[in-house]
């Protein structure tokens, strides 16, 4: 039978496991500390952080080898670093800056104030690595230049394969994944990459460029959009892409764990904007930011709401005459909001997923359509036969309920559809048009569809 060793387990704070770190803090157990988290990996310990407070955080990390500490400071959440670092002085962040890969580095020092920022950079020992992060904090965040690391191996097409494995043993210590090396000419331009499987086969002696592939290379300008860089390491399924500049000379490489941390931060606004939070928040958070997140679009969704009431109290007599109606009301909005958000959710996603066949304006509007007329006769012909048998056969009501569900549900998928698309071109996050926005202006719409029809008919 095989034996697993628990070391290798899934590692899981506990309530008491919290209480026993804490109690060895304040008796300052040092040895029994480091006993207690010595088989744990950085991510397990940054959750262990994420409970403690300030002080008792800091003075784990204070224990912990540098360059574990630096992993864990730079895989904490940017809010939670940002409190975090505010108890450690400028040497003390240098210390973890001199360890850690360039790209993490600027996202750290991005977070601190200009004064601390600057301090730590005059303060590192590697001063390579200052160069590298200089050079990375000119560029976006969420732009290629602004996730590409300056750590990788390059080696100049000319030199041997000897000459390359030398290269690898000396940079070893910086450069933590080597994916493969980068060929480079004598002003730097990327002329390709050769794996480290053909550099182990390589006979001695060879020279790089009778092994280097050139066919193939895939690379991104700094410019790019991190959303680009990701659908290109998707589509060619690549650990890490290099990243060049306008004249091909090779700056850095984005690896594909910074590219998995850019798609789940960008997922997660997508999904608080969707829900209608107004800023990147975390349960965790202040009262008062929680409250902040959320207000615009409540304000939004009442004042909506408010005209809704006002178009229904505007044909109060015809609820008047017959008071059947107003129990189709509800049918209505609820109706016209899922419709909206089906039709919105599908162009936000294909809108996401780019590809080099762009659907044309009318393409689109074309197939929606089509879906939309087919769904509204469904749903009328459901809606007509609930409204006879709930009515006993009151035939015009039912007509009217149809048709006006019919109309609600066109309505609502050309507003879902079009809405996105129309912010997509205003270079507004398309995804504000799958939550509340999208759901209130149906309920408006369909409102004042539905009265206008029964007051026509009715």
């Amino acid at each position: 039978m095989e034996v697993v060793n628990p070391q290798h387990l899934p590692f899981e704070l506990t309530k008491e496991f919290l209480e026993e770190i804490k109690l060895l803090i304040a008796e300052q157990s040092n040895e029994a500390i480091l006993a207690k988290i010595e088989d744990l990996f950085a991510a397990d310990i940054t959750s262990i952080l994420d409970e403690l407070s300030g002080e008792e955080a800091k003075y784990i990390v204070l224990l912990l080898d540098t360059k574990l500490a630096a992993e864990i400071i730079s895989t904490l959440d940017s809010d939670d670093r940002k409190k975090f670092l505010k108890n450690f002085n400028s040497k003390e962040i240098a210390s973890y800056i001199n360890v850690i890969d360039s790209d993490d580095a600027v996202d750290i020092l991005n977070e601190q104030p200009v004064r601390v920022r600057e301090e730590v950079i005059a303060l590192l020992k590697d001063r390579e690595q200052a160069r590298f992060i200089i050079d990375l904090m000119h560029y976006d965040e969420d732009c290629a230049g602004g996730l590409m690391q300056k750590e990788l191996i390059k080696i100049n097409v000319k030199q041997t394969v000897t000459e390359c494995v030398e290269e690898i043993r000396r940079q070893a210590e910086d450069v933590e994944k080597v994916y493969a090396v980068y060929v480079v000419d004598d002003d730097g331009l990327l002329m390709g990459t050769v794996s480290l499987k053909k550099i182990i086969l390589a006979k001695r002696g060879s020279k790089i460029q009778d092994v280097f592939d050139a066919d193939g290379i895939v690379s991104v300008q700094t410019y790019i959009s991190g959303e680009e860089v990701a659908d290109l390491m998707q589509k060619y399924d690549l650990e890490a892409i290099p990243v060049v500049n306008i004249q091909g000379r090779l700056l850095g490489r984005i690896t594909i764990d910074d590219m998995v941390d850019f798609i789940t931060e960008s997922a997660q606004e997508d999904i608080q904007v969707m829900a209608g939070i107004s800023e990147d928040v975390e349960e965790d958070d202040s009262i008062w930011l929680l409250v902040r997140s959320r207000l615009p679009w409540l304000i939004g969704g009442m004042v909506g709401s408010f005209l809704a009431a006002k178009i229904i109290d505007r044909f109060d007599s015809s609820i008047s005459i017959m008071p059947a109606i107003s129990a189709f009301i509800p049918l209505i909005g609820s109706t016209g909001g899922n419709v909206g958000i089906q039709s919105s959710s599908l162009i936000v996603q294909s809108l996401a997923d780019k590809s080099g066949l762009d659907t044309t304006l009318w393409k689109r509007l074309q197939k929606v359509l089509i879906v939309a007329l087919i769904n509204a006769l469904i749903a009328a012909a459901f809606a007509f036969g609930c409204s006879m048998l709930v009515d006993h056969g009151e035939i015009m009501l039912s007509v009217t309920v149809s048709i006006s569900l019919f109309a609600v549900v066109m309505l609502a998928s050309l507003m879902g559809t079009i809405t996105p698309l129309v912010l997509n071109q205003l270079n507004i996050n398309p995804a504000v048009a799958s939550g509340p926005f999208i759901t209130t202006t149906n309920d408006i719409l369909g409102y004042g569809v539905y009265f206008l029809i029964v007051y026509l008919l009715l």
